[in-house]
């Protein structure tokens, strides 16, 4: 009897250990990294998070989220980057392209899933949209620069400059920069570039455009999106209506915006993320794109700029602050 019951109780306790270490091998820890915190990546990581516990994996229960930002800086950026392969998650989450890069240049065994990146290609991330056979995939916000152009004129009819700001040292920027130089000679106007390496130089770049552009177009810049109070107030002072390709700036003084949901772009963000942490390999997942943009505008805005918004615009929008 003495025997047997040694017998049983080393019996259990192999067995708890068991489902111990099955248990913490269940826990999943996926990093996420920001190259800066607005509306628009905030999303992103929000609807990654919120996917996630669709495809079964909550935080503080199985899943273990460490999110660090960058704040805009480059070189903190690759700090963080080193940080998180030191620590050796499972995934790690990169939103932005300066952090995606960071990641990128750190590891080349971590999977790697990149979010609201407009050319992961011209990025350098991978070398198509195809599956990319290496640790990296993602989630693109890359828009068609047409319906951009066709909606900008449709609200500027007169239509002979566009202004550009933009942080010349984000790859997405420049990408866009060429496709607006490339849409102008389709379209008959020009481009007038207002480089901000910095985000305080946002305003003053606004303000060089002053009696030269017809209306200020901007991208889903990280720098520009994190300051665009700043340069709504001194495109204000210019006189110069703002258009752009993040919805999240309406609000904050975009006249309009034709863009993809960052939450939606997260929440296949997510997707990505769940089906490697199910063991899938990150490198037999294809680089996703969104197909479906909303647009948003801002009437109180337009009001201010002087600008008449045609009404089959405000009735196809999925989202209008009123005057």
């Amino acid at each position: 009897m003495k025997k047997f019951k040694l017998a049983l109780w080393a019996t259990l306790a192999a067995t708890t250990l068991l489902t111990g270490n099955t248990i913490a091998a269940e826990m999943k820890n996926v990093a996420i990294t920001a190259i800066v915190e607005h509306p628009a990546l905030d999303a992103v990581r929000q609807g990654t998070i919120a996917e996630l516990k669709k495809e079964g994996f909550e935080e503080d229960k199985n899943l273990k989220i460490d999110f660090q930002s960058a704040q805009g800086n480059t070189a903190t950026a690759a700090q963080i980057a080193r940080k998180f392969v030191g620590d050796k998650p499972d995934v790690i989450v990169a939103i932005g392209t300066p952090s995606a890069q960071a990641v990128a240049a750190a590891t080349r065994h971590i999977p790697l899933v990149f979010s609201a990146i407009s050319d992961p290609v011209a990025a350098k991330l991978v070398k198509s949209w195809e599956a990319s056979g290496t640790n990296i995939t993602g989630t693109s916000d890359a828009l068609p620069i047409q319906p951009q152009i066709d909606l900008i004129k449709r609200l500027i009819p007169n239509l002979k400059a566009i202004g550009f700001v933009y942080s010349s040292g984000e790859v997405n920027s420049t990408v866009v920069l060429k496709q607006l130089q490339e849409a102008g000679k389709a379209n008959g106007f020009t481009v007038v570039e207002a480089p901000a390496p910095r985000t305080t130089d946002i305003s003053t770049a606004a303000r060089s455009l002053k009696g030269r552009v017809d209306a200020i177009y901007t991208s889903t810049d990280n720098g520009v999106v994190s300051a665009y109070e700043s340069l709504y107030k001194s495109a204000l002072d210019a006189g110069i209506p703002l258009i752009a390709a993040d919805t999240s700036t309406v609000s904050r003084g975009a006249i309009a915006a034709l863009s993809n949901n960052y939450y939606t772009l997260g929440e296949e963000t997510g997707k990505i993320v769940g089906s490697i942490l199910k063991g899938e390999k990150a490198g037999n997942i294809p680089v996703k794109t969104m197909d479906k943009l909303d647009l948003y505008l801002n009437l109180k805005a337009a009001k201010a700029f002087g600008v008449k918004v045609p009404q089959d615009l405000i009735d196809s929008a999925k989202d209008v602050i009123k005057e």
